[in-house]
């Protein structure tokens, strides 16, 4: 059996209540299969004995005595205290916070078996994280072995889950295994029913390691299956090999006022051998902001359409996708290419013309938002898609543009430089193009660190950088004021800095809520240089070019994310003038009237910060985020097809990542169908839709 066939429903366990289901319903789990699978998110090793006197070696674990009863506080503040002491005669207290019942259940004179992390505060050792339970006072030797310590969620204890996991195990503990037992033994994985076990039942922390490192090796491997699977249906049809004609695409670059980097170069010819391949090209182009992305994009559009083909590039927003398309029709169009721009703020009355030459073959490059997947979209022969910030799209978007031609070429191109571990796995199937050289003559953003309050002078330098023709950003994390966060917003700044701090210059506001013409007609003013300043939000942090801009403020910096600020500082420094990105960061304050009280910076946050000041690199700083926020968030939404592992962390287990693709790899074309008899194991798990490949169905 396996585990995707216990599809009972949790309630059916003794002691699941509707209570105790719905508060597992918020944490995924409804069936024994989800619970079997509820990782542990720590375990408290409670092998060795530990006195009181011994609490900065780490958790206490001994047998103690309870002495006294005492409260402190007043009406429902008031607070119960328990004062306790092991065999060695040392005294602590048991800060009971809303636990009074335990005053009931551990009177004084109970023998108690005591775990928890203690310190001195208040001139006395204390704890208030604490688990106690009475024992028989002639019970010898306290440790306990090693307990699972459990994501929780509001109204459910470590207790209740704890017991409900053990009945599950004895219930339905019994499971198959789902990796093929040659795979098992050369790379020393448990048994799955016994990795289950020793998951959620270790005998010592040895044991949850090892459990731990067969699943989550199981997850990987399966994505592995997964993405060479995918990559395989579209190798599945082999195409006529032609060379593209480089005819337009020698015409663009003669045009260029400027050479080519060494790196854009390379990435041109690695796309254009795709496109003269066997099979449709599958390629992501990776580069920092600003290395000359789209100039690589548009290249390659020009040998589609030489052949006599179509192409599409597809931008997330309608800022990014009109800016293609200014930038498309002033070199492009000069040499006879046809254009046209679709989103979904096109009247009527210009779509159906618009869409009658794409089908007709009239329009040789399609640029525009999502509205290029439409159902009424046809192209007459799409030879070519590019996907620009292609993390911002979901995978069906991503498929359904490509869908509207007969297996045409993609290529996908993000900003946010991917780390090698997670090529491995969300992106493991496609080829991979990277930019790291800068065109000539930039420099590199300086950047700067203030607090808030210091801020007077970050805007003494941005005036002197206005005064001097310059233009300059300031970012906000809200458009508007909120009730809730004590945060400056996008609409009031632009306020205080047209009328009190800047009132010499004139400057323009863009955030999301306003309307498409709008946000286009303020944006032409900042690029024409009417608008010395502008105040945004985080709608500029992709595709905004504007090379007079040598000024990025981004106010409250910690409320963004990594990978936002390094894409909002590439808003400057696009030119050979030096740029400067300015991070004012507080500590924040939840607003709410009386007893507010400020949030201290996040440990995160500062190194969100910390790393931005340190190096400009997009590479190093997406290897950062990723350890900040770990892979799943790292690819984007859900509905972006993020990862969701549940025990394998693609930068810890990068060893284990490499295993698994390659075993992977190497079934797949010793048994391409899964007919054999260890492919076959793998080929039901699919079938079956085990709760691995459920949860990663989005990658896929």
């Amino acid at each position: 059996m396996f585990l995707r066939e216990i599809a009972a429903p949790v309630s059916d366990l003794k002691g699941a209540g509707p209570a105790l289901v719905a508060r597992l319903f918020r944490l995924g789990v409804f069936s024994g299969a989800d619970l079997l699978m509820l990782a542990p998110r720590d375990y408290e090793d409670r092998s060795a004995p530990r006195a009181l006197a011994e609490f900065g070696q780490g958790p206490v674990n001994c047998r103690v005595r309870v002495v006294a009863h005492d409260w402190f506080g007043f009406g429902r503040m008031r607070t119960l205290k328990l004062w306790v002491e092991d065999e060695a005669g040392t005294r602590a207290a048991l800060v009971c916070f809303n636990r009074a019942f335990l005053e009931r259940s551990l009177p004084v004179g109970a023998t108690l078996k005591l775990f928890g992390k203690f310190e001195y505060r208040f001139s006395e050792l204390q704890s208030s994280a604490f688990d106690a339970e009475m024992v028989d006072g002639a019970v010898s030797g306290v440790p306990d072995g090693v307990r699972p310590v459990y994501p929780l969620t509001e109204g459910l204890g470590q207790a209740s889950v704890r017991k409900l996991v053990s009945r599950a195990l004895a219930r339905w503990g019994t499971v198959d295994d789902e990796v093929p037992p040659s795979i098992r033994t050369r790379r020393g994985l448990l048994r799955k029913a016994v990795a289950l076990k020793l998951l959620h039942a270790p005998e010592a922390p040895a044991d949850a390691v090892a459990a731990r490192r067969t699943l989550a090796y199981e997850e990987l491997f399966y994505l592995q299956v997964m993405i060479a699977r995918r990559s395989a249906v579209r190798r599945s049809e082999a195409r006529p090999r032609t060379a593209p004609p480089d005819l337009l695409a020698r015409a663009l670059e003669e045009r260029l006022p400027f050479e080519l980097t060494a790196d854009q170069k390379t990435a041109i010819a690695e796309i254009v051998s795709d496109m003269a391949g066997q099979w449709p090209m599958a390629r992501l182009l990776q580069g920092d902001v600003g290395s000359g992305k789209t100039l690589v994009a548009f290249i390659s559009a020009m040998y589609a359409i030489a052949g006599g083909g179509q192409a599409a590039l597809m931008a997330p927003t309608e800022l990014l996708a009109r800016q293609h398309a200014d930038t498309a029709a002033r070199l492009l169009e000069p040499l006879g290419v046809r254009l046209a721009y679709l989103s979904g703020n096109v009247a009527d009355a210009a779509r159906r013309p618009l869409l009658a030459a794409l089908s007709h073959g009239d329009v040789d490059l399609a640029i525009g938002t999502h509205a290029l997947f439409s159902e009424d979209v046809v192209f007459s022969d799409l030879r070519l898609v590019v996907v620009d910030e292609q993390q911002r799209f979901g995978v069906l978007q991503r498929l359904a543009i490509g869908a509207k031609g007969r297996k045409p070429d993609t290529l996908m191109m993000t900003a946010t430089p991917i780390p090698r571990t997670l090529a491995l796995t969300a992106y493991g199937d496609l080829s991979v193009s990277t930019i790291r050289t800068m065109p000539a003559g930039r420099l590199p953003v300086i950047t700067h660190l203030a607090r808030n309050g210091n801020e007077t002078k970050v805007y003494d330098f941005v005036r002197k950088e206005l005064a001097a023709g310059r233009r300059a950003y300031f970012v906000y994390p809200l458009v508007d004021r909120s009730e809730k966060l004590a945060l400056k917003d996008a609409e009031a700044m632009y306020g205080h800095l047209s009328g009190k701090v800047f009132p010499e210059f004139h400057g323009g506001l863009i955030h999301a809520r306003l309307g498409e013409n709008e946000k286009r007609a303020t944006m032409a003013e900042f690029v024409s240089g009417r608008l010395s300043f502008l105040v945004a939000t985080s709608v500029v942090e992709v595709g905004v070019d504007v090379p007079e801009a040598t000024c990025m403020v981004i106010e409250h910096a910690e409320r963004f994310g990594l990978a936002a600020l390094h894409q909002l500082r590439g808003r400057v420094g696009r030119s050979s003038l030096q740029s400067y990105c300015f991070l004012v960061w507080s500590d924040g304050q939840v607003s709410g009237g009386q007893g507010a009280e400020g949030a201290r910076l996040s440990e995160d946050a500062k190194r969100r910060v910390m790393a931005m000041k340190k190096t400009t690199d997009g590479f190093e700083i997406a290897e950062e985020d990723l350890r900040i926020r770990g892979p799943g968030e790292i690819t984007g939404t859900t509905q972006a097809g993020a990862l969701r592992l549940s025990f394998a962390d693609p930068v810890r287990d990068v060893d284990l990542l490499e295993a698994a693709r390659s075993d992977a790899m190497e079934l797949l074309e010793a048994d391409p169908g899964l007919t054999g008899q260890e492919g076959s194991i793998v080929r039901a798990v699919l079938e079956r839709a085990s709760p691995f490949s459920e949860r990663t169905a989005a990658t896929g």
